[in-house]
């Protein structure tokens, strides 16, 4: 099966370069969504084999996962592999987390943080593991990290559900979403370089805390 790396990013020129040559190790094709950076983010892997989608305005994270999925359907791609533009994932991980969830038919496989869960910051780590426990209860699935953005997702399941969150919160609807849609979901774990990738994340602890929390109430 085809599989395709999916990167969002904003303002991200301090990581991404160095994201981006990594991924393209791996010798499959790399989309860098670019959400309205203002910084030299996109101008960094101008010259690289990658393609590069850009919004011209901030729309969110989702918003940003949502146009290179769209890409990946149109470009005939049966999965797609999301790597957050922070440097904290360990992108050596990829072939194994694809063939992990391919062999096991899964249509969403996470790579786990869940060991690293100490070296969160105070509402990422609280919600971290409230969302976990929830989600079990919920659906029954082992998910161990609901909030890892480095992600395997099915072609089918990019196909499918239709999505609306534009923030953070799409990671979420989209897990709870696959469920009610009788996708397997399952998590492997993969350590982070860096637990939470806070020095150069975007997320807002309170805010994006409470809009994820709304988001896993609609969807139950």
């Amino acid at each position: 099966m085809a599989a395709c790396i999916l990167i969002p990013a904003y303002n991200a020129e301090k990581t991404i370069l160095a994201v981006v040559r990594e991924s393209l190790e791996h010798g499959v094709p790399v989309v860098l969504v670019d959400d309205g950076s203002t910084d030299a983010t996109s101008a960094l892997v101008a010259g690289l084999p990658v393609t590069l989608l850009r919004h011209e305005q901030n729309r969110g994270k989702g918003a940003a996962l949502k146009t290179g999925f769209a890409w990946a359907i149109e470009s005939g791609f049966d999965a797609v592999v999301t790597i957050d533009a922070d440097g904290q994932h360990d992108m050596s991980a990829i072939p194994r987390l694809v063939t992990f969830a391919q062999s096991g038919k899964w249509g969403i496989l996470i790579a786990s943080r869940h060991d690293q869960f100490e070296q969160m910051a105070g509402l990422r780590k609280f919600w971290n593991r409230i969302g976990v426990w929830c989600i079990w209860k919920r659906t029954g699935f082992e998910i161990t990290d609901s909030q890892s953005g480095f992600r395997y997702y099915s072609g089918d399941v990019v196909k499918k559900l239709s999505l609306e969150a534009n923030g953070y919160a799409l990671e979420m609807e989209i897990l709870l979403k696959a469920w009610k849609s009788g996708f397997t979901i399952g998590s492997l774990p993969v350590a982070a370089r860096v637990a939470d990738g806070r020095a150069t994340s975007h997320y807002r602890p309170i805010n994006d805390t409470f809009t994820i929390s709304m988001t896993f109430l609609r969807n139950m």
